[in-house]
């Protein structure tokens, strides 16, 4: 998650990065965050790795007040499933074009 990035200067730049595996957590963890140059790292590595990104400058705010490898809040649980539910229909959405690109 980030802030807009088009029209944040570098230096206001925020990015948290959050892990979600049913397996080893209730909830998402907070696996990176930063702001400036390192917002700028966590978003590029994201691009990278093909993780999609998500504009929310409040709930940057928030989340970033959390300390790393601390799983996101109770209060936050509706806000964070609506955001993960979005990026996984998006995800099914985009896996079935391509796949009917190759049919």
């Amino acid at each position: 998650m980030s802030e807009n990035q088009k029209d944040t200067p570098l230096a206001f730049k925020k990015a948290v990065a959050l892990k979600y595996e049913p397996s080893l957590h209730e909830a998402p963890v907070v696996t990176a965050k930063g702001s400036g140059l390192l917002a700028e790292r966590i978003l590029e590595k994201a691009k990278e790795s093909g993780v999609p990104v998500q504009e929310d400058a409040a709930l940057v705010e928030v989340l970033s007040k959390l300390d790393l490898d601390t799983q996101i809040p109770s209060e936050l649980y509706t806000l964070v499933a609506e955001i993960l539910s979005f990026i996984y229909r998006s995800d099914k959405l985009m896996e079935s074009g391509k796949r009917n690109e190759y049919e």
